[in-house]
């Protein structure tokens, strides 16, 4: 198998359910040794697209091509060279530990000696000594994703998919979590993780962002940061009622979201002042308020993406 290249390469890749399209003209191109990830609400198409380039759903329409592999023709052949987490624990609860991974370790059909090897590695690596022995079921939620990770990995795959698999765990293990990928990564895996945090999405060297089946936003994301085609503008104000009734009235908004006692606005570009504009706004209005341009987030470029109709407030 050729070994350089992308890992996985997809185009127009479409998914319908009778009449709903799940899955719109997707493209995809994405290089080895990186974590991509797919950003976006439930019903976007995040989970469709990874099950359609494991070779677990078959495309409607269009081309996959994962780690030279044609899918979903030799998704059999690709089984072998992937691992998968879902969202909710899916290994055996009434099986310890121990258990689990040696369950695993037959299913990837590893000789014995090599299994042991790699299940001593994983209880070493993901912190597994402390609970090996009790069953799965009896476990934090911190504690199933370490076992699922270690799980999912013990046959050393070059590609990961992950399935929001952060979504039922407390903060800090979500940040040893994404410290486990990015070690995976350091040693050549490929990881694909779907999720609908912030903070997460932007950890990934990549990613798409997704809106009812459509990529509309695809890159690094600083520079989808830095390419935002909108104007960041924060106020702050112990008015927020009367200077929230007032943005409003402004045709070139995009986006108001409240932080505490600031405003966060989103307007178009061709606003040529647009802090003059909106100080203006509001002295008019007899509010009193700090005006000031701001640097952009990623949830900045995912309204944009998503919400683009004027005045619309999320």
């Amino acid at each position: 198998m050729n070994e350089s290249g992308a890992a996985i390469e997809a185009h127009g890749l479409t998914r319908r359910f009778g009449a709903v399209v799940a899955v719109d003209h997707a493209e995809l191109s994405i290089p080895r040794g990186r974590i991509y990830g797919f950003l976006g609400p439930n019903g976007s198409g995040k989970s469709t697209t990874l099950r359609m380039l494991c070779g677990l759903i078959t495309p409607t329409s269009g081309t996959i091509r994962v780690l030279g592999l044609d899918i979903p023709r030799q998704a059999e052949a690709l089984r072998t060279l992937m691992g998968y987490m879902t969202q909710r624990f899916s290994l055996w609860e009434d099986l310890s530990a121990r258990e689990n991974l040696e369950f695993m370790a037959s299913v990837y059909t590893l000789e014995p000696g090599h299994a042991a090897q790699r299940i001593g590695a994983a209880v070493e690596e993901y912190h597994l000594a402390e609970f090996f022995e009790r069953p799965a079921g009896t476990l934090s939620g911190g504690q199933k994703q370490r076992l699922a990770l270690a799980a999912a990995t013990l046959h050393q795959p070059s590609l990961l998919l992950l399935d929001e698999p952060t979504s039922a765990v407390d903060p800090q293990s979500r940040r040893d979590f994404w410290e486990s990928l990015f070690a995976l990564t350091a040693r050549g895996t490929t990881i694909l993780v779907s999720t609908h945090y912030m903070d997460e999405a932007e950890r990934c060297h990549a990613l798409a962002i997704l809106d009812r089946g459509r990529i509309v936003a695809n890159g690094a994301p600083k520079q989808l940061m830095a390419d935002l085609p909108l104007q960041v503008i924060e106020i702050e104000t112990e008015d927020t009622v009367g200077a929230r009734a007032a943005l409003h009235g402004l045709d070139s908004l995009r986006s108001l979201a409240q932080l505490g006692l600031r405003l966060h606005a989103l307007l178009a570009q061709d606003v040529a002042d647009p802090v003059a504009c909106i100080e203006s706004l509001l002295a008019g209005r007899g509010v009193k308020a700090r005006v000031r341009r701001a640097e952009a987030s990623l949830e900045d470029v995912f309204v944009g993406a998503t919400l683009p109709r004027a005045g619309q407030e999320h």
